[in-house]
């Protein structure tokens, strides 16, 4: 992973000597900024980051190598800021080499996903989830299925489970549901970016478990909201801890949000008590280090991080998150988020 995050810095740093090479004296100074981490927002990075580019000329860059990556190259100081979906545990953030803070960027919702061709609408409850992802519940057409089903047909066909292979914080997202549902999954699996899963095959990033899952009839796994949409995979409707049936919507991922935001925005926002929220949401987080003067960084780069940043949070980039099937921060989430930006500095002296 390590040389893969190493390669992928070295491509940027040669792209953005390309660029000043063609671009003559005023290129070089223009700044390059590099980040990698998490799969789950990567369609609505990829789209703000390419705007950004469009409108400022600074050059962006963003390697989609999951959340666990993001936070090593964040610590191995190779990119300027990680992406994760999974904040970091206090003990987690004690071991990095100095202070970082949690930008919320929007939120998304991890569906449960399937192949079962001329098979649309399947609900499944908290039970069945914890069936189907431990294993214990091999059939489509298996009773416990049919009764929460009457109105399919479904097949007699085996299940086949597909889950992330990477550190994935849509994994810690799909695990921080389960364990709050069930009891089972808790002790036997647990919460985490990677997982000793009980069945089922693997495939690294959303793209490959959204990929296998379209590829396979009888598959069914969780991914981000938007790569079954692009990819118009059936999903499942969930039922949420009041009882109700809910898809996925800019909605119903809203909804799991209302709830009260601590000042540090870590929040896992799973299981929502709200009866209209869609149970497996979450926010997901641009990580950096508080103070930007360390490894020979320049001031202006820290400031272009930091100005970035700002503006992803601003309602520019917020009204992109419908496009792509995220949702945006709630304003009362934004303002926190400023808040925090705005303890960024240079050596001691503030940036924004």
């Amino acid at each position: 992973m390590k040389k893969l995050v190493v390669l992928f810095f070295a491509m940027a740093v040669l792209t953005a000597c390309n660029n000043s090479n063609q671009s003559g004296e005023g290129a070089e100074k223009k700044v390059t900024i590099t980040a990698a981490g998490a799969t789950f927002p990567m369609p609505f990075y990829n789209m703000v980051f390419k705007n950004y580019t469009k409108s400022t000329g600074i050059l962006l860059t963003y390697g989609g190598i999951g959340s666990g990556g993001g936070i090593r190259s964040l610590k191995d100081k190779i990119v300027d800021f990680g992406a994760t979906d999974a904040f970091l545990s206090d003990e987690k953030i004690k071991s990095m080499p100095a202070e970082i803070i949690h930008i919320p960027t929007c939120l998304g919702a991890v569906v449960i996903a399937y192949n079962l061709p001329d098979v649309k609408g399947i609900k499944l409850t908290n039970d069945l989830l914890e069936g189907i992802f431990m294993g214990k519940i091999t059939k489509w057409n298996d009773e416990k299925i049919k009764v929460n089903n009457p109105d399919i047909n479904l097949p007699d066909k085996n299940i086949t489970v597909v889950h992330r292979s990477d550190g994935s914080g849509t994994t810690y997202i799909f695990s921080d549901f389960m364990s709050k549902v069930s009891d089972v999954w808790k002790t036997e699996v647990g919460k985490g970016k990677s997982l000793k899963w009980p069945c089922g095959i693997g495939a690294k990033g959303n793209p490959g478990v959204a990929g296998t899952i379209k590829q396979t009839p009888g598959t069914i796994g969780y991914i981000g909201s938007e790569y079954a949409f692009a990819q118009k995979i059936p999903v499942a409707l969930l039922q949420n801890r009041a009882g109700n049936y809910i898809k996925p919507s800019v909605e119903s991922i809203s909804a799991a949000a209302k709830t009260d935001i601590p000042d540090d925005t870590r929040v896992m926002l799973t299981n929502s008590a709200d009866p209209e929220a869609y149970p497996i949401s979450g926010f997901t987080w641009i990580i950096l280090y508080k103070d930007q003067d360390y490894d020979g960084r320049s001031k202006i780069r820290a400031l272009e991080t930091v100005r970035f940043l700002d503006w992803l949070i601003s309602k520019d980039a917020q009204d992109v998150t419908k496009k792509v099937h995220y949702s945006p921060l709630p304003e009362k989430t934004v303002e926190k988020a400023k808040q925090i930006l705005r303890t960024v500095n240079y050596g001691g002296e503030g940036l924004l």
